[in-house]
């Protein structure tokens, strides 16, 4: 069993999105339903697929702070801020899956990268072929939907 969502909403997600300055309703359902479909809310946090909630591998976290985050060093500090002082220095990649608020904020630099236009957040189709696109190319959008639907939907949280 993972995570609650809602207590991941209000503890991790919710207060990530707010300290990166790009808070909304969709990035909170979608991050929400990234994790649901890759990990189950943290059924399981580190396999061959990648690591933590977000299942995100070595290559694509040393690609983003070296070809996205590289270019705005003020957005870099603020995400390094989240980071462990001296763990990500030794083990960067572990950040990943022992630091919640850091694994987001890189979950949701993925998304921002990709320059995709945010669905509604209720939109789960929408939201599901950004998963695809950033996460899983290839998944299928009705494992997104199942995940939602199995971990987070109004029936299994209380509104976060």
């Amino acid at each position: 069993m993972g995570i609650a969502a809602s207590e991941l909403c209000r503890y991790v997600i919710r207060p990530t999105l707010l300290y990166l300055e790009c808070h909304s309703a969709t990035a909170e359902s979608l991050l929400l339903g990234i994790a649901a479909s890759q990990s189950a809310l943290g059924s399981a946090l580190h396999d061959r697929r990648g690591h933590g909630l977000y299942r995100i591998t070595e290559p694509r976290h040393q690609a983003l702070w070296d070809h996205y985050l590289a270019r705005d060093p003020e957005r870099a500090s603020l995400v390094r801020g989240l980071a462990s002082q001296h763990a990500f220095l030794s083990g960067p990649h572990l950040e990943l899956t022992v630091n919640l608020r850091y694994a987001t904020a890189i979950a949701w630099l993925l998304v921002e990268e990709q320059n995709t236009t945010l669905p509604d957040a209720d939109d789960l189709l929408g939201m599901a072929r950004i998963w695809r696109q950033t996460f899983h190319p290839q998944g299928r959008l009705r494992d997104f939907t199942c995940a939602w639907r199995s971990c987070v939907s109004p029936l299994n949280q209380v509104a976060c």
